[in-house]
């Protein structure tokens, strides 16, 4: 069974790996307190508090489960090194929305590193992977709710 790599800058790798350490050592030991003083109420079968810390530590384990796949999966990407002639990881994308005649930036970035204020969107996005390979002059078209987002390549920088 193959293993997909998960492209990421290592900016991105460093700061996954910093909220990992913060669940694991600050929010993972806070949440074994509250159960520890949850357990100082009494019968366990009719302690809210209890049940409530438990919940939030299978949610807590689990997100922690999720960033550790991430991290085993991540194939560091030096961005200096990618090509300019179609989109890619990593790639400054500047289209113009068909329907709208408006331009728009887009940079395509891995796990950790989105921040949509920025524009900077998830390579696994929607609008990202129709991206991924396309030229300057290509035409996407993106399926979302109120129809299809056409969009043009008009140029491809590294970011």
């Amino acid at each position: 069974m193959s293993v997909d790599r998960i492209p990421m800058s290592k900016t991105g790798y460093e700061k996954l790996k910093a909220q990992l350490d913060s669940m694991k050592n600050e929010e993972m030991t806070s949440i074994a307190e509250q159960i520890a003083a949850a357990r100082d109420f009494g019968d366990l079968s009719e302690n809210a508090e209890f049940d409530a810390a438990v919940e939030a530590q299978g949610m807590l384990q689990a997100k922690i489960d999720d960033l550790q796949e991430k991290l085993a999966r991540a194939l560091i990407v030096d961005k200096s090194t990618l090509p300019t002639d179609r989109v890619v990881f990593g790639s400054k994308v500047k289209v113009l929305d068909l329907d709208l005649d408006d331009e728009e930036d887009f940079i395509l970035v891995g796990p950790g590193e989105e921040d949509y204020d920025q524009n900077k969107i998830l390579l696994t996005s929607p609008i990202g992977q129709a991206l991924v390979g396309k030229h300057i002059g290509d035409v996407v078209e993106v399926p979302i709710p109120k129809g299809t987002l056409k969009l043009r390549v008009v140029g491809i920088s590294a970011d």
